[in-house]
């Protein structure tokens, strides 16, 4: 998932007192899936070269949509317009924004406060003609949370179409480059605070289908839209399917809160390690034991299974 504020490839959730998630808000006022057509406009991608964004922009190009592909070094991104972007840059903003409609956000990663260079960046969006926005968020921050939760409840001030997308941990921390994928190929383990909580992972695959009917149906969501894999799952059910999959004998390493946070801590700011570790027990106390049906009625096919993509990836 995403720990947005927080990072792309991580997924979030939040223990720091915020309410608990309200599920529902992503299942409701929106309309099955009608399929998208190509349209005049052009959709800036920030973090085009990223997780979600990459996929994204690939599915918007696919179908036709004209694609402003936005990152640090203006990456070239396949069938895309790529243009230099820094959230710390405003030198960078009036060049990406140049002829965009609609923008897809994805938060600065590892920043505690997003909402600092994130809305003064909508607020100009806004006035060079952006009119929808779609923001990559974290089903574990609610709006007015902590972090990306108060640009979440920025936006539908700043736009009349917009939608907030807040999926749960990314299937794809346990193959690509996460810690987790790298802690299961050095060590043969899955190191967390979560106990037996389980969490509705979700392929990063079905968050980018989501993200481009977000962003191009004719009638934005206009709502948050939390969205899940079809099956909640305990990181004991990950390294078992794991193992299952690959032939390699994977464990799951139950740490505490503490020994969670100071084993982050060699690698980003106390923090963030602090934040991270917390959702591991929001995880624990179960937060994040729910699914939603959100990406089968937005994009008119299930949510893909955790051993479906693990024989994907194998192959």
């Amino acid at each position: 998932m995403t720990t947005t504020g927080t990072t792309p490839d991580r997924g979030t959730t939040s223990d720091t007192g915020t309410t608990p998630d309200r599920g529902t808000t992503s299942d409701t006022g929106t309309t099955p899936d009608t399929g998208t057509t190509p349209d005049t406009g052009t959709t800036l991608v920030i973090g085009a070269t990223g997780t979600t964004g990459s996929r994204t922009a690939a599915r918007l190009s696919a179908s036709g949509h004209r694609v402003k592909a936005a990152s640090r070094r203006a990456a070239d991104v396949p069938g895309a317009e790529p243009v230099a972007f820094d959230w710390y840059e405003p030198a960078t903003h009036a060049a990406a924004l140049d002829g965009a409609d609609r923008v897809y956000l994805i938060p600065p990663v590892g920043d505690a406060d997003p909402a600092a260079v994130m809305v003064p960046f909508l607020r100009r969006a806004r006035l060079a003609g952006v009119r929808r926005a779609v923001l990559l968020s974290s089903s574990a921050i609610p709006e007015g949370g902590p972090a990306v939760g108060t640009v979440h409840q920025a936006l539908p001030d700043l736009f009349e179409q917009w939608a907030v997308l807040r999926p749960s941990w990314f299937m794809q921390n346990f193959t690509g480059t996460h810690a987790h994928a790298v802690s299961i190929r050095e060590e043969g383990a899955v190191w967390t605070a979560a106990g037996s909580g389980r969490v509705g992972f979700v392929d990063v695959e079905d968050i980018a289908a989501v993200a481009v009917h977000a962003l191009t149906d004719a009638h934005a969501p206009n709502t948050d839209l939390v969205l899940t894999g079809p099956e909640a799952l305990s990181y004991d059910d990950i390294a078992t399917t794991i193992t299952r999959v690959t032939g390699r004998a994977v464990d799951h390493r139950r740490l505490s809160y503490e020994q969670m946070r100071d084993r982050l801590a060699a690698h980003v700011p106390l923090e963030f390690a602090s934040m991270l570790a917390g959702m591991d027990r929001a995880i624990a106390e179960g937060a994040e034991d729910r699914i939603t049906d959100t990406v089968q009625r937005l994009t008119g096919r299930p949510a893909r299974r955790f051993h479906a993509l693990l024989e994907r990836e194998v192959e």
